[in-house]
């Protein structure tokens, strides 16, 4: 069985446009199949398709694929769970208030020590 590792394990997503799905596959540590699969189940996932039908993921893509993953790797989620779950949009809405605060408390944090430094 896959062993599930934690998204925040997985590699930087770098500052391109698109991706191949062979990259997306390194980034997400899915294999391709299972990419192709998830297009069929999942809406929002819409890679581009270009010439011989090859597909370019963008950023967002890379994104949401990362969330699907999370949803059923590490969630144990079931695969119409994890569409309900994208469609009601709760996994885009809780990351970045969850990563607000997160740098919130870290700037606080080195505000302390930065105060103690200077004592």
């Amino acid at each position: 069985m896959l062993e599930p590792t934690l998204n925040s394990e997985l590699p930087v997503i770098p500052g391109k446009r698109y991706f191949t799905i062979g990259e997306v596959s390194e980034l997400c540590l899915v294999k391709p199949h299972v990419l192709r699969y998830w297009e069929q189940e999942f809406p929002q996932l819409t890679p581009v398709k270009r010439r011989g039908n090859r597909r370019y993921y963008q950023r967002g893509d890379v994104q949401i694929i990362r969330s699907i993953r999370e949803l059923l790797y590490e969630h144990g989620f079931t695969i119409g769970g994890a569409r309900q779950k994208l469609e009601q949009g709760d996994i885009k809405e809780k990351t970045p208030a969850a990563n607000t605060a997160v740098v919130k408390q870290l700037i606080g944090e080195l505000e302390e020590v930065l105060a103690l430094l200077k004592s």
